[in-house]
């Protein structure tokens, strides 16, 4: 649904101006996974990490947005798609900022990530599957979603009772039950370093 009646306005401050100031480029860093993948572990590695470099960062957690921008939506397949969708577009106003922004969410559903990444230019999202097995992730479940889910007490939850659809060709792929959150995260930031997204200068300065 698109609003009527309204007309965009351009700021007098570019993009491209926010980012020369802070000497780096913004970016979308979607990282997407089953509960328990270690997703929001990652973010907050990989934010920590950006933070130290100098880096205007910000990370829109799924728990986070549940709770204030998107209260009002359950989990039904309409819900979950306007949960992405909302998302998708907070994201889009902070990297039109200039700012790395990390966004941990399950998104299972291939088209609401494709949506989100529609709407930044080309090379600025980076979609970072979390990929963990899901025993590994049952057994990381200290809020024992999984359990209830199995029990019939959840219903609609990721991996049990809906599906949950791999990316096809995400930038990365990481292996969150073998390899060590720092590892994780020196692959996120390897990335950025070799996409342009993080100056080399920074990691040297």
């Amino acid at each position: 649904m698109v609003s009527t009646n309204v007309t965009r306005q351009d700021s007098a401050v570019s993009r491209l101006d926010r980012e020369r100031l802070q000497r780096h480029r913004g970016a979308v860093l979607w990282l997407t996974g089953l509960s328990g993948a270690g997703k929001s572990t990652l973010a907050n590695a990989v934010e920590a990490r950006l933070h130290a470099l100098g880096c205007r960062t910000f990370l829109l957690d799924g728990d986070n947005v549940r709770s204030g921008l998107c209260g009002d939506l359950g989990f039904s397949l309409a819900d979950r798609h306007e949960n992405i969708r909302r998302v998708g577009e907070a994201a889009r106003l902070f990297l039109d900022a200039g700012v790395i922004v990390l966004c941990a969410f399950i998104s299972p559903l291939k088209e609401d990530r494709q949506r989100a990444r529609a709407l930044a230019p080309d090379g600025d999202f980076v979609e970072i599957y979390c990929k963990s097995p899901l025993a590994v992730c049952e057994r990381r479940d200290v809020k024992g979603l999984y359990r209830r889910a199995r029990a019939g007490e959840i219903a609609d939850f990721t991996g049990i009772t809906s599906p949950y659809e791999e990316p096809d060709n995400p930038e990365l792929v990481l292996d969150t039950a073998r390899r060590s959150v720092d590892e994780c995260a020196d692959a996120v930031v390897a990335r950025l370093v070799a996409q342009g997204t993080v100056p080399v200068s920074l990691q040297t300065a």
